[in-house]
């Protein structure tokens, strides 16, 4: 079997049992692990799969830069974030994470909602400037702007003198196994930082995100209240997060 042969079978196992063991499949296949191993660095290289350890999972599409994001599976994050939106309460306080299902989330806030959103998305605080009632806080700091957020020391020790009611994560992979994840280790870090900060957190996951995995962990599924996605309820790693669901419709 040629090199571009094994690379097309593995993408092909990829998008039909969501990942690859090297170990299995090289004994299925009659080859070393080595060779295995070796196509998913080059697959891994092009940001076709995200290895892990002892294979490899899907890659993230939503590791392209923020202007990119905003043209993927958008009526998708549109269900998401009207779902999302009804999370936050009147009179509650909420932190919005950046990104841009977040953005669509700010979008989907109904126009004469009270609360206190807090976001390190100067996207995302634009974006409520229209909301009368609602008071926005933005934290500061290092600007990030693949997905036009603040980040490092300055942001996150200000993201710790806040208490909030419910945190609305954005991630690039949710995976039953690799949990949640993203692809820059400041960033990740800084959505941890958040997370504690806030009494429940919920993941904001359009079908793309659902079983796809990026570079740096944010937090295990146990961490969180729940996932709030559009993809389908029937779904096999949707039912394996082993987390509340809310589907959006």
């Amino acid at each position: 079997m040629l090199a571009a042969q094994r690379r097309d079978l593995l993408l092909a196992r990829l998008r039909r049992d969501g990942r690859i063991v090297a170990k299995d499949l090289a004994a299925e296949l009659g080859l070393s692990e080595d060779s295995i191993r070796r196509d998913l660095r080059d697959l891994a290289a092009a940001g076709l799969c995200q290895r892990v350890y002892g294979g490899a999972l899907p890659a993230s599409p939503a590791i392209a830069d923020h202007a990119t994001r905003q043209s993927i599976e958008v009526p998708g994050k549109q269900r998401v974030a009207a779902a999302a939106a009804a999370l936050i309460e009147p009179d509650s306080t909420a932190i919005l994470d950046g990104g841009t299902t977040a953005l669509a989330v700010a979008r989907a806030l109904p126009p004469g909602l009270r609360a206190t959103v807090v976001t390190h998305s100067p996207t995302v605080a634009a974006a409520l400037a229209g909301h009368h009632d609602v008071e926005v806080y933005l934290i500061g700091g290092r600007l990030f702007k693949h997905s036009m957020v603040a980040c490092g020391a300055a942001a996150a020790e200000a993201a710790r003198g806040v208490n909030a009611d419910v945190f609305l994560l954005g991630v690039t992979g949710v995976h039953p196994e690799a949990g949640l994840t993203t692809d820059d280790a400041d960033e990740a870090a800084m959505k941890r930082t958040l997370a504690r900060q806030a009494a429940d957190t919920y993941v904001l996951a359009s079908s793309e995100k659902i079983g796809a995995a990026s570079r740096f962990a944010v937090l295990p599924l146990t961490r969180v209240a729940g996932v709030v996605t559009d993809a389908d309820a029937g779904d096999a790693t949707v039912r394996a997060l082993g987390v509340p669901v809310i589907h959006a419709a």
